[in-house]
């Protein structure tokens, strides 16, 4: 079920690059039929415009299925560890997808300027403020969020609390996912980095709590 789902959205089909759409459309079934997918809050995702996406992360499907909430709103392009472009394969759908490569553990400053290139651009940009799978974990937040709000401060903030993906390869129980995307408490000029992806944490684990593919909820 999708919820406050705008009546048009002004990015047209023909904008989003084919390798982006055909991951949507492999994804379909399993996000919305067996995944049985809410959203709720899409209108907060604005149709253009420079805007970042924190969200929290539990599991390797939420890029997959916050991107495929917000297809008929945004293409969401996301910051990913930059591991998995050693697979040859995997490295052509993340590159047509418009995916960025991060190093992880290290002050990735290419990371950090493409995906500033991407929001001055006009472009939509995800982003885990917790760097990793929380594995079930309560994890501190990265600065990263934090540094990108600041470089493009004329970028909008909507965050995505995704849940119940880590139930997706739980067969035969099926999972309900669900996607909140709502804008988080205005930022103060005296707010530093990390304190704001701190912030932006907190309010999306209220939303979405840390779970782990070992323990139901």
């Amino acid at each position: 079920m999708e919820r406050n789902r705008p009546a048009a959205a002004t990015n047209k089909a023909s904008r989003i690059p084919p390798v982006y759409r055909a991951v949507m459309a492999a994804a379909g079934p399993i996000v919305r039929w067996w995944g049985r997918l809410e959203v709720v809050g899409l209108h907060h995702l604005p149709t253009h415009g420079a805007t970042i996406v924190p969200a929290n992360h539990d599991s390797a499907w939420d890029p997959v299925v916050i991107a495929f909430a917000a297809r008929r709103q945004r293409q969401i392009q996301a910051l990913a560890k930059a591991s998995l472009w050693k697979n040859p394969l995997l490295r052509r759908v993340l590159d047509g997808m418009g995916q960025i490569p991060v190093r992880r553990g290290q002050a990735d400053t290419d990371a950090l300027d493409a995906a500033v290139q991407c929001l001055s651009a006009g472009g939509c940009l995800g982003i885990f403020p917790e760097g990793t799978r929380s594995q079930g974990r309560q994890l501190r937040a990265r600065s990263g969020a934090g540094r990108l709000a600041q470089a493009v401060p004329e970028a909008r903030i909507v965050c995505a609390a995704v849940s119940g993906t880590v139930d997706i390869a739980r067969f035969p129980r099926r999972p309900r996912l669900k996607v909140t995307f709502f804008e988080p408490t205005p930022s103060s000029p005296s707010e530093s980095a990390i304190e704001l992806a701190t912030r932006l944490t907190a309010e999306l684990r209220a939303v979405a709590p840390v779970a782990s593919a070992g323990r139901h909820s």
